[in-house]
């Protein structure tokens, strides 16, 4: 194999790689040795067809593509490794040669890590940020726990209520004619939750357990049931049972349920402190955000397109995941949503730049600052994971390849370029005129 490099503009580069005939031919050869116990022509057994005949049949052009593919996944890393670039996204493949007894040739368009002239990076100005905890956050935040920490009990001798759970049989109509998926029993209905569609909810305020309320709504226009959308319907509903939230007495009793402190008045400080931590926490990453963005507007770098593209498929499929773990597909989420693949692309395209334009800034930094990550970093920093994972260091260690070692010192070196940014940042006071104007 020979790899060839050329620069193009806007930090973009062409790889052109040159396979030898004869490993074309044995890419071939292995193409032909999968699909052979699928092929069958008459006067032969099927997976006995000599693959002269059946190139003579079909074209000898019949395992090509699966031999490019195999070469193009097998000699376009080495290529890439070769070439000596810092390469930033994944490659646009195009063939250029393709024929018996002769060489394959393909080439590979790629972006390249672009060049970052650093701004001003120390000392850069950011908004001071109230961190001081209110009484009113620590009764909010008991108020949640109240809530968490509540029974439901059956009401009796009143209607529905705002804030009530019915408990309902419904069954929905269109046109008269009951429609999939539009029947339910015993289903405990949060009214105000505005799980259902349309004003449905409202409708069942002021009726009482045993009442039977014909509930009139229209489905959304971009309902993902076509047959649905945009339609008038008509549900009658009955109601079984109204219950509501009976929420605990705010005591030393409820303390000791919900914390492992005996009095309520030491529960509220430990709440009080939890929270200051947790502002403290949003307010330094606030300032880093604000810092590294400000950093980025002074400094130049130019992005390739495929590096944007590239950062973006990659958060596409973290969401993916994310969505997946909840038990729901892409294909779902779309169908819910009305959205594309390509539209869900798009949004996520101006986070991607800046995820982009952060990590270069700050791997920049880093070099300016010739910040070296040493084997102690290392190790307290696997120390840390093993503490997370519940997993003991030696054992984690060993699932760490040279290639995960490298990914960690270079984290480590952007967390240490977001600590000099923020230590050396300058707070500055903002009038509240000034944060309303913005």
């Amino acid at each position: 194999m020979s790899v060839q490099v050329e620069n193009l503009e806007k930090n973009m580069a062409k790889l052109t790689v040159e396979v030898s005939a004869e490993e074309l031919e044995k890419a071939i050869q292995e193409a032909y040795m999968k699909q052979k116990s699928r092929i069958s022509l008459p006067g032969f057994r099927k997976g006995k067809v000599p693959r002269n005949m059946v190139e003579k049949m079909y074209g000898v052009e019949i395992f090509y593509e699966d031999a490019v593919n195999a070469l193009v996944s097998q000699e376009y890393p080495k290529a890439a490794e070769e070439s000596g670039l810092d390469i930033v996204s994944q490659p646009s493949i195009d063939v250029e040669q393709l024929e018996k007894g002769k060489s394959f040739i393909f080439t590979a368009e790629v972006a390249v890590k672009p060049e970052v002239t650093l701004g001003t990076y120390k000392g850069v100005q950011v908004k001071k940020v109230d961190v001081a905890v209110t009484e009113e956050e620590v009764e909010k935040e008991i108020e949640k726990q109240r809530e968490n920490n509540a029974r439901m009990v059956t009401v009796e001798g009143r209607p529905v209520e705002d804030g009530d759970t019915a408990v309902i049989d419904y069954e929905g109509f269109v046109d008269g004619e009951a429609f999939e998926g539009g029947k339910g029993e015993n289903h405990s209905l949060v009214i105000g939750s505005h799980s259902f569609i349309d004003n449905f909810e409202d409708q069942l305020i002021g009726k009482n357990a045993g009442d039977d309320v014909e509930v009139n709504v229209t489905f959304p226009e971009e309902y993902h049931a076509p047959e649905l959308a945009g339609k008038p319907a008509v549900f009658k509903v009955k109601i079984n049972e109204i219950k509501a939230k009976e929420l605990p007495e705010l005591d030393d009793e409820f303390a000791q349920d919900v914390s492992e402190f005996d009095t309520l008045t030491e529960y509220k400080e430990n709440v009080k402190n939890s929270l200051a931590d947790r502002k403290e926490n949003e307010a330094r990453r606030a300032q880093e955000e604000e810092a590294i963005q400000k950093i980025v507007e002074d400094s130049q770098m130019e992005i390739p397109d495929a590096m944007i593209e590239t950062q973006t498929r990659s958060m596409v499929d973290d969401f993916a995941n994310r969505i997946a773990q909840q038990g729901l597909s892409v294909e779902q989420y779309m169908q819910f949503t009305g959205t594309t693949v390509e539209q869900l692309m798009e949004q996520m395209k101006p986070d991607a730049l800046k995820r982009i334009q952060s990590s270069l800034v700050l791997e920049a930094i880093a070099e300016a600052e010739k910040i070296e990550i040493t084997e102690e970093d290392v190790d307290a920093e696997l120390n840390n994971m093993a503490e997370m994972y519940g997993m003991e260091v030696d054992k984690l260690k060993e699932y760490m390849g040279e290639r995960e070692k490298e990914s960690m010192k270079k984290d480590l070196a952007i967390q240490k370029a977001v600590d000099l940014v923020r230590e050396s940042a300058e707070e500055v006071e903002v009038e509240e005129t000034e944060e309303q104007g913005e």
